[in-house]
């Protein structure tokens, strides 16, 4: 699964160039997740502005408008139908077949940017993983709006060689070659829902970063 991933400024320049124009409304949530990260003094406070974000939160997504991406931000997680709690993630295998989850990904696809996201062993043990080979990475997600409101899960898949030593699932990773297909041509969506996610980087606290 993907329970809690992270940005910084990179993130944010990297939305600026793929969408060209951007809202202020994505400077503003940056620089209010930065104020609230140094007011908390939490694990939302991070080194060299990279700021956590958590489920129930808002973020920044891109997803199409007409025949072009466009930022937006959106709120992560679905409500479940019991009013208990939030559905956050998609199993990309199944995701087509679900009740939950089917017509969002037919139709309403979107992406996560990201500098890395994080993974908790059966230890209890917390490992960062990010690209070796690009400070963003691209998470496929889907959305659907609940009472006026955009909300958006990460889609998430079997776990490639460089993830299954901590965790069995991992986010679905897009090349950016792939983000426009993804987003807007709902005939190629099953494709990527089947594809495996490049190798990552993985560091703890206790051992060296490596690259499977």
């Amino acid at each position: 699964m993907c329970g809690r991933y992270y940005v910084d400024d990179e993130t944010a320049r990297e939305i600026r160039r793929l969408v060209q124009k951007l809202e202020m409304r994505l400077d503003q949530e940056m620089n209010q997740r930065t104020a609230y990260s140094t007011a908390s003094g939490s694990e939302h406070n991070l080194t060299d502005g990279v700021q956590a974000v958590f489920p129930s939160q808002n973020a920044a997504v891109i997803k199409g408008n007409d025949r072009h991406l466009e930022a937006d931000l959106m709120k992560w997680g679905f409500p479940r139908f019991d009013g208990k709690g939030l559905l956050i993630n998609a199993r990309a295998e199944t995701a087509m077949e679900k009740r939950s989850f089917r017509e969002s990904v037919r139709h309403r696809r979107c992406v996560i940017p990201a500098k890395g996201f994080w993974e908790w062993n059966k230890s209890k043990e917390k490992f960062s993983f990010e690209r070796p080979d690009s400070p963003v990475m691209f998470m496929a997600g889907c959305y659907e709006c609940f009472e006026g409101q955009e909300r958006f899960v990460i889609l998430t898949t079997e776990a490639n060689p460089s993830v299954s030593p901590v965790h069995e699932r991992m986010p679905l990773i897009l090349e950016q070659s792939e983000l426009e297909g993804w987003v807007m041509d709902d005939r190629a969506a099953e494709h990527f829902l089947h594809k495996t996610p490049v190798l990552l980087e993985r560091e703890a606290e206790y051992e060296q970063m490596s690259l499977f």
